[in-house]
């Protein structure tokens, strides 16, 4: 039982007495005094004899007196007895012989004398355990200011681990660093028979979402060692010196578990960079990190615990924390590729009824840029999608309806629009349609919308036909022209400029700038990066970019990046302007469906059911460049 459990049951019996001695006080004041005087009881003895009545009986219970008359139809007579008062001499004194009465004497009941006993204490009880209440909450108190420095890491012992490496999908490369901790757990011996040392630090690298925690209970489940989890908050406190105790306490702790895995999730809540933060080094964060770089170095080489860390920002972890001796190997967890998606969605897939016309393979065609947290949470949203339309089983037609929920959000079909917004609408999504469907450097498109998700009024959704990591300017300039026909198509139907175009023209913008500043694709400029970051690591914001050229440089970076948009916009009017019958077509059809998907697009175009380009995935906006 816990301590508060065992003080609430203290109070809880505390308060049951209290209410047991006012009950016994009411019941012993409520109890029935003797009705007649004892003299009127003996006078009507003496009577009854006279009358030759010789049936009564006295029955004495302690001081009462109970007269039974059968005379009188059985009439019952209470009466108490003074202390100095006896039956025999009150009968002798009226001249009552005592054989003409039926004299019964019985003990007096022990419950009485018990009750009357725990009365008299019961103030004593309830003063006594008041006061060991008030000495326990004092004690707790105490215990509460002694374990302020313990640690308050969550051991899960390794035969209850469930989650192994056939839970975790889709980072195959890191399944395989990690294999070698697992083995150096299991076997110990003979990594030392080699004289060899296993690293005695493994930090995970890795976006949100990749599945560096799930990898890291992985590896516990199939060690079979206990496992501690803590986060690196946890040690962070208001208290100088409490952090750095809990550290030391997790390893005491891990030491007397070993061999065992501590994991410290987001590890640069406490690992960030030295000499960085307001209170200098005695920051106690700083104290904290301190303690961490001692422990982890501090094992002799036959030490069989090992350290897991997770973070998704390694730049502002602190050069000690990484060298060699703590954190030895760096596992970097990418979102995972076509193949590695399909394997995620077959994990996740497990208890689901998914319909025989579902392709996971497809699916994952679909998904590029999901890491595994989004296919979960897609395949949980098609399961929610399929229990609202009340169906056994979730089809293909869920699970698409899904990505665009994980992508741009759930549909806004509340949402009232007049007729004139509406077709606007759908001659802007028509016009990024048919420009990506003209151009040779952008992805087929997949589907075509005017209906309202999240803060869009539509999208225009293209599909890669494969995971590529290397852009070319040629893409980039393409991805400028169909991002723009949005606001192309407007001008050339309705000759009017819209807000709908605000979201593409910032995408827009920042792309050539980054084309010009960061990629070199500037044949004006040429091959050079331009600008520098300063990070606030203590914060772990950009604070801003420090200018390392000319204001005359700064001058050709916004001609340049200029040129490259009125270049795009043009272009994208000049496609359009070209094929306006089919703009025309496609949006007069968007008003009248709402929705295209991508083999009736492409046959309304007459264009092949496959381009041989290979970009990623968007929403009319930019796909994930490279940083």
């Amino acid at each position: 039982m816990r301590p508060t459990s065992r003080r609430n049951a203290l109070l809880y019996v505390i308060i049951l007495v209290a209410v047991l001695s006012v009950l016994l006080t009411f019941l012993n004041s409520s109890s029935p005094p003797g009705d007649t005087g004892v003299g009127t009881v003996i006078g009507k003895v003496a009577d009854d004899v006279k009358l030759g009545h010789r049936d009564d009986v006295l029955t004495q219970e302690g001081n009462t007196v109970t007269l039974k008359q059968p005379s009188l139809n059985n009439k019952q007579t209470v009466t108490n007895l003074s202390a100095n008062d006896s039956l025999q001499t009150l009968l002798k004194d009226a001249g009552v012989p005592y054989s003409d009465v039926t004299v019964i004497n019985k003990a007096p009941s022990q419950l009485g004398n018990w009750l009357g006993l725990i009365t008299s204490l019961l103030p004593l009880l309830i003063f006594g355990g008041l006061l060991f209440f008030m000495m326990r909450q004092a004690q707790g108190s105490n215990n509460q200011a002694l374990s302020f420095g313990k640690s308050r890491a969550r051991m899960v012992t390794g035969n209850r681990s469930t989650v192994t490496f056939h839970d975790v999908a889709g980072v195959e490369e890191a399944k395989q660093e990690l294999a070698e901790v697992v083995e150096f757990l299991k076997y110990p011996e003979k990594f030392a028979a080699l004289g060899a040392r296993i690293p005695r630090g493994v930090l995970l690298i890795g976006s949100p979402g990749t599945g560096k925690t799930l990898l890291a209970k992985a590896v516990a489940g199939e060690a079979g060692v206990p496992f501690f989890s803590i986060s690196g908050s946890e040690f962070v406190e208001m208290f100088v010196g409490v952090g750095a105790s809990r550290v030391r306490d997790l390893f005491d702790q891990a030491k007397r578990n070993a061999p065992c895995i501590v994991f410290v999730d987001e590890i640069d809540a406490v690992g960030r960079q030295r000499g960085a933060g307001l209170g200098g080094g005695h920051d106690e964060r700083e104290q904290t990190l301190n303690q961490i770089l001692v422990e982890m170095d501090g094992f002799d080489t036959t030490s069989t615990i090992i350290v897991v860390a997770a973070t998704n920002r390694p730049d502002v972890l602190d050069p000690a924390l990484l060298r060699p001796g703590r954190f030895d190997r760096q596992v970097i967890l990418d979102r995972p590729d076509m193949r590695g998606r399909k394997e995620v969605l077959e994990v996740h897939a497990k208890g689901k009824p998914l319909d025989k016309s579902v392709s996971l393979e497809t699916l994952a065609k679909q998904t590029t840029g999901f890491s595994g947290a989004d296919l979960a949470n897609l395949l949980n949203e098609a399961a929610i999608l399929a229990a609202r339309r009340n169906k056994k089983a979730i089809f293909m037609s869920e699970l698409e309806e899904a990505i665009d929920r994980v992508m741009a959000g759930p549909e806004r079909k509340s949402r009232l629009i007049s007729d004139d917004e509406k077709r606007v609408t759908a001659y802007h999504e028509a016009g990024h349609a048919v420009a990506a469907a003209i151009l040779p450097n952008v992805d087929p498109v997949h589907k075509v919308t005017i209906v309202a998700r999240g803060m869009s009024g539509g999208h225009t959704r293209i599909l890669p036909a494969e995971d590529r990591y290397l852009y070319t300017r040629s893409q980039f300039e393409d991805t400028l022209v169909w991002t723009l026909g949005g606001r192309a198509a407007e001008m050339l139907i309705f000759g009017e400029m819209t807000t709908g175009a605000e979201n593409d023209i910032e995408q827009a913008t920042k792309l050539s700038r980054r084309m010009v500043m960061e990629y070199g694709m500037s044949s004006r400029l040429g091959p050079m990066a331009f600008g520098h970051k300063e990070e606030m690591v203590f914060l772990g914001r950009d604070l801003g970019e420090q200018r390392n050229f000319s204001d005359s440089v700064a001058e050709e970076i916004d001609g340049e990046v200029r040129r490259l948009i009125t270049e795009a916009y043009s272009r994208a009017m000049a496609i359009l302007t070209e094929h306006k019958d089919k703009l025309i077509l496609v949006a007069e059809r968007l008003v009248a469906e709402e929705t295209l998907q991508g083999p009736a697009f492409e046959a309304m175009l007459g264009l092949p059911s496959l381009k041989s380009a290979a970009g990623a995935a968007s929403l009319h906006l930019l796909p994930e460049m490279p940083a």
